[in-house]
């Protein structure tokens, strides 16, 4: 399992938000880039970005500051406001190595498989973050994670299975910056589902133990944000779960 560290960026500036509520935003005294330069060090092959500007303006709004972190030699995942086939290579131009796609994946599903068979399976990667409904359905979020929609989760992986998808980043939003532990229950849920996928655990993340136990569910990688930010998860310890990956 890939341990892939996450850099949120807000105004150029280095932060974490509490279940993608932008009134609940932790800013902290780091570089984006220097704070790269360190994960690459402690031996990360990928970083993953969250252009949070971008997903309230529903369009790219980091490029230069990507692209400076793409300089640095890692591969990187990046998303935050993609609505356009024209969105998607301009992240691409920028040195981004695969495209994170979430609200028109959810919105307009023949969009997003168009890409799929344009770009590459390789170079996208659908964003599917959900919340848990009182009716026990989960609904993935939109607009960055500010609404829910009402597509069906299956349908909309088996739809994108069929059209080639291999990378899916999910999220339990409740989980996530709460210090709780990621949600072990749906990540073994969705591997056994979809074990042709290729999944990735985001939200909850707090230290090495949760990192085992997520390997333990079968999900391809773990994104670690905030855990690496206060410490909970050491550059030591993301070194060497990254060599035991």
């Amino acid at each position: 399992m890939m341990i892939i560290p996450a850099i949120d960026l807000r105004d150029g500036r280095v932060v974490r938000l509490r279940q993608g509520d932008f009134t609940q935003t932790r800013t902290f005294d780091h570089d984006a880039v220097v704070l790269a330069q360190r994960y690459a060090t402690a031996g990360a092959k990928w970083t993953h970005v969250v252009d949070l500007d971008g997903a309230r303006a529903g369009r790219p709004a980091q490029l230069e500051l990507l692209a400076r972190i793409a300089g640095l030699g890692m591969q990187l995942q990046a998303g935050g406001g993609v609505r356009s086939h024209t969105d998607v290579e301009r992240l691409l131009d920028a040195g981004v190595a695969r495209v994170v796609v979430g609200s028109i994946a959810v919105r307009a599903p023949s969009v997003f498989a168009d890409w799929l068979a344009a770009f590459g399976a390789d170079r996208l990667c659908l964003a599917l973050d959900v919340r848990r409904g009182n009716d026990g359905r989960w609904r993935p979020a939109v607009d960055a994670w500010q609404a829910d929609s009402d597509a069906d989760v299956g349908e909309l992986l088996d739809g994108f299975r069929s059209a080639g998808l291999r990378h899916v980043l999910t999220t339990d939003i409740a989980q996530d910056g709460m210090g709780a532990g990621p949600n072990l229950d749906l990540y073994r849920e969705l591997v056994a589902r979809w074990p042709q996928l290729e999944w990735i655990a985001s939200g909850g993340v707090r230290d090495r133990r949760d990192i085992d136990a997520l390997r333990a569910t079968g999900v391809a990688g773990c994104v670690a944000g905030t855990a690496l930010l206060d410490g909970t998860l050491t550059l030591e310890e993301f070194a060497t779960c990254s060599r035991a990956a």
